[in-house]
């Protein structure tokens, strides 16, 4: 997510918490920004699970499975 979106979202957060508020069209704005933010950030969080690895006291390791 590029800079400008970030601060963007941020920008409409502070927004949202004044009197005047969110017009419809910044709100939707707003959703679709938070959306593709928590997209981005969840296949960040998968890839750096898929490249973990858990070592045991002996210093065998085994890599991450997820659960079903």
């Amino acid at each position: 997510m590029t800079k400008e979106k970030i601060d963007r979202i941020n920008f409409l957060a502070h927004k949202s918490k004044t009197p005047e508020g969110l017009t419809a069209e910044e709100k939707e704005e707003q959703f679709r920004l938070r959306d593709e933010y928590i997209k981005e950030w969840r296949a960040g969080v998968l890839q750096t699970l898929e490249n973990a690895y858990v070592v045991d006291d002996d210093g065998t390791e085994h890599k991450l499975t997820p659960k079903e």
